[in-house]
C-alpha cells in the first residue's frame, strides 16, 4: 500500500458547486503563492466550460495535506458527459458526494452516486451552499440516505461522514449549525475514510489508460493510473490494445501532478495518476503492461450513445466565406481527433462521403461538439437529431429517459401537458412546500428533443430540468415535431426592414434588416403548419406622388435570434443548421422552391 497517497473523485448534479469546492482547496493547500492572481473556477479551463459554467471534460488535480498527497478528479454533473465519469471513477480509491444544501439530489447525483457505488467506492457526503437562505440540510441528508437505500448501497456504505460545507468562501464543518473556519476538517475526513491505493510495487506492471492529452512538442500524452509495479523512463514496455493485440513502445517522459502543474519524474509510485508521453496511437481503457509478462487490466465499459446527427459539408451558396476548414477531409480529420478523447462519441460512414453519422448520449454533448469545431474554424451543416434504436428479440425499442423537472406550482398544468404529448408518463410529484414542486417522468429520448426550450418560455424561465438515461422500451410511436411550418426566402440579396415588416404579422422572425439572405434559407417560423416561400429583400418603390401615410416609421417586432441548441431543436427533417464560425442559418435541404416537395398538413398528420 502506499500509504502517503489518496485518489478522489467529486461527483455531484451540475452546479452544486465540484470545480468551486476544488477552487478552495487548492487555494487552502498551499498550490498558489499568496500574491498569485488565480482565476474563479480555475479547473473549468475549456472557454466553453467558462461561458456556460459548467464542467464538460473530467480532469485532475492534486494537493497536499500535510505529508500525504490527494489527488481530485473533478467530473462533469451532465449524463450527456456520462463517459468522462466512468473513466474518472476507474482512477479513484473514494469518491466525494456533493449536494447542493438547498435543492438535494437530483438525478445527476443519482447517476454517478449509483456508478460509485457498483465499484464499491467509499463516499463522503458533503452538504454545500449551506449559507444559501432556503437551505434545508437535515432534510436534504434524509434525501440523501433514502437514496443510497434506494441504489441498494451495502451497509459499510452508508456509514458515510457527512460535512456542511460553503465552498465559495472555503470552509467545512461538521455541525450544520455552526460555521467552519476553513476546510481542514475536509482534508481530515478524506485521509480517513479513503483507503489509500491498493497493489504490488515489485507487481507486474499494470498502468490502466483513463484519459488522453495532446501536446504540440510530446505528441499524444495518456493520462493514467498505476495498479501494479513501477514505471521507469525510459522503459520498453507493451501497451495491451482493445483488439487484443500487443504493441512494444517506449516510454519517453513521465509526470506526476501537483496543483495544476505537471512535474517530471523518472519513476512512478503505486497507485498514483501520471502523464505518460511517447505512446504513440495508444487510447482510453488500454493498459501498458510489462514487455516479458504482459497482464492488461479490464476495459471501461461505457453507455451507449441514444442520440445521432449527421454533418455533413457545407454545401449552401454562402459556404467557404467565413471558416477555415470546409472540406470533407477535415472534418474527418477532427472527428477523428475527437474519438481520440472522446469515448462516448460514436462516429460513422454514410453512402455520401461528405456526410458522416455522428452519435453520442444526448443533444449537449453533440451541440458542445458543434460549437467547439466552430470556434476552432470550421464550417458544418448538422441536421436533426434522430434517436439511436435497436432491435431486442426481434421488437424494435428505443431508449427511454428518466426526466425530473422543478417548477412554481402555478406551473404545473402547463408541463403536464407539454410533457403528455410527447409520451411522457408522471411517476411521482413532491411538494417541498416552498412553492415550488419536483415531478418525476419517464419519457422517449425523442421526445425531449426541443423539449427544455419550450418549457423555459412556458414557465417564464423558472423550470429546472434534468434528464437520465433509463434503458430501453417498445417503440412509443409517433411523436408530434413542429406544428408550424417555415418562411422561406425566394431569393438572394439584403434584407430590408421594408419587406420584414409586412412579413412580421405573417410569423415570427430570426433575423433583421442587412442581413445576406439566400433562396431556400429559413428566415423565421410561419404561425401556420405550412411553409411559406417570402420574398424578404423586396424595396419600397420610388413615386413622384406623396401620401399622408407614405413617410410613417416602420416598426419592427424584435426578432428571435437562436443559439445553437435552439436551431437544432427548431429544424424539420427537411431542414439543415448551417454553422460557421461568426453565423448560423437555418435552411431547407431543396434549396429551388420549384424543386422543393410542397409541405402542407393534412388530418393523418
Amino acid at each position: 500500500m502506499s500509504k502517503a497517497l489518496r485518489n478522489i473523485a467529486i461527483i455531484a448534479h451540475v452546479d452544486h458547486g465540484k470545480t468551486t469546492l476544488v477552487d478552495a482547496m487548492l487555494k487552502q493547500s498551499g498550490t498558489f503563492r499568496a500574491n498569485e492572481q488565480v482565476a474563479d473556477r480555475v479547473m473549468d479551463s475549456n472557454e466553453l466550460e467558462r461561458e456556460r459554467g459548467i464542467t464538460i471534460l473530467a480532469k485532475n488535480t492534486a494537493v497536499f495535506y500535510h505529508d500525504i498527497k490527494i489527488n481530485i478528479v473533478d467530473t462533469p454533473g451532465h449524463s450527456d458527459f456520462g463517459g468522462e465519469v466512468e473513466r474518472a471513477l476507474k482512477m479513484v480509491d473514494g469518491v466525494m458526494l456533493l449536494v447542493d444544501a438547498s435543492e438535494g439530489p437530483l438525478p445527476q447525483t443519482r447517476y454517478v452516486l449509483g456508478k460509485a457505488l457498483e465499484a464499491n467506492l467509499p463516499p463522503i457526503v458533503v452538504i454545500n451552499k449551506i449559507d444559501r437562505p432556503d437551505a434545508r440540510a437535515q432534510e436534504v441528508l434524509n434525501e440523501i440516505y433514502d437514496l443510497f437505500i434506494d441504489l441498494d448501497a451495502k451497509e459499510e456504505q452508508l456509514e458515510f461522514p457527512v460535512l456542511y460545507t460553503n465552498a465559495k468562501i472555503g470552509t467545512a464543518s461538521t455541525d450544520a449549525k455552526v460555521a467552519g473556519e476553513d476546510l481542514q476538517p475536509l482534508f481530515e475526513a478524506i485521509v480517513k475514510t479513503i483507503p489509500p491505493p491498493k497493489g504490488k510495487t515489485d507487481g507486474p506492471l499494470q498502468v490502466l489508460v483513463a484519459n488522453l492529452d495532446y501536446s504540440d512538442y510530446l505528441g499524444r500524452i495518456a493520462i493514467a493510473r498505476v495498479f501494479n509495479g513501477t514505471l521507469f523512463t525510459g522503459e520498453d514496455v507493451v501497451i495491451a490494445k482493445l483488439d487484443g493485440s500487443f504493441h512494444k513502445t517506449k516510454i519517453t517522459k513521465l509526470f506526476s501532478f501537483s496543483g495544476l502543474k505537471r512535474v517530471d519524474i523518472t519513476e512512478t509510485e503505486l497507485g498514483d495518476i501520471v502523464a505518460v508521453a511517447g505512446v504513440e496511437g495508444i487510447t482510453i481503457g488500454e493498459t501498458i503492461t510489462d514487455a516479458d509478462n504482459p497482464k492488461p487490466l479490464p476495459h471501461i465499459a461505457i453507455d451507449e450513445p441514444t442520440i445521432a446527427m449527421q454533418f455533413m459539408v457545407n454545401t449552401s451558396p454562402f459556404a467557404g466565406k467565413d471558416g477555415q476548414y470546409v472540406t470533407s477531409r477535415n472534418l474527418r480529420e477532427r472527428l477523428a481527433k475527437e474519438l481520440l478523447t472522446n469515448v462516448s462519441l460514436r462516429v460513422e460512414d454514410s453512402d455520401s462521403p461528405d456526410i458522416f453519422k455522428v452519435a453520442g448520449r444526448g443533444e449537449l454533448q453533440l451541440s458542445i461538439l458543434i460549437e467547439m469545431m466552430r470556434r476552432e474554424g470550421y464550417e458544418l451543416m448538422v441536421g436533426k437529431p434522430e434517436i439511436v434504436t435497436k432491435h431486442i428479440d426481434g421488437k424494435l425499442v428505443e431508449p427511454i429517459e428518466k426526466l425530473t423537472v422543478d417548477i412554481p406550482e402555478t406551473f404545473i398544468g402547463v408541463v403536464i401537458e407539454k410533457i403528455g404529448t410527447r409520451k411522457g408518463q408522471m411517476e411521482k410529484m413532491t411538494n417541498h412546500g416552498y412553492g415550488r414542486v419536483r415531478m418525476e417522468f419517464k419519457v422517449p429520448s425523442r421526445g425531449l428533443i426541443g423539449l427544455r426550450s419550450e418549457l423555459l418560455t412556458d414557465t417564464r424561465g423558472t423550470i429546472v430540468m434534468n434528464s437520465l438515461f433509463a434503458g430501453y422500451t417498445e417503440w412509443q410511436g409517433d411523436i408530434p415535431h413542429r406544428p408550424t411550418g417555415a418562411l422561406v426566402a425566394d431569393r438572394n440579396g439584403l434584407t430590408t426592414a421594408y419587406a420584414l415588416f409586412g412579413l412580421q404579422e405573417r410569423g415570427e422572425l430570426f433575423l433583421g434588416p442587412g442581413v445576406d439572405v439566400y433562396e431556400g434559407m429559413v428566415i423565421g417560423e410561419n404561425s401556420r403548419d405550412n411553409d411559406l416561400d417570402v420574398n424578404c429583400v423586396r424595396e419600397k418603390k420610388l413615386t413622384n406622388m406623396r401620401a399622408s401615410t407614405s413617410d410613417d416609421a416602420i416598426r419592427l417586432v424584435p426578432f428571435k435570434n437562436l443559439n445553437l441548441e435552439q436551431a437544432i431543436d427548431f429544424i424539420a427533417d427537411d431542414e439543415l443548421c448551417e454553422v460557421t464560425p461568426k453565423t448560423l442559418r437555418l435552411r431547407k435541404k431543396i434549396l429551388q422552391a420549384n424543386r422543393r416537395p410542397r409541405r402542407y398538413a393534412t388530418p393523418e398528420d
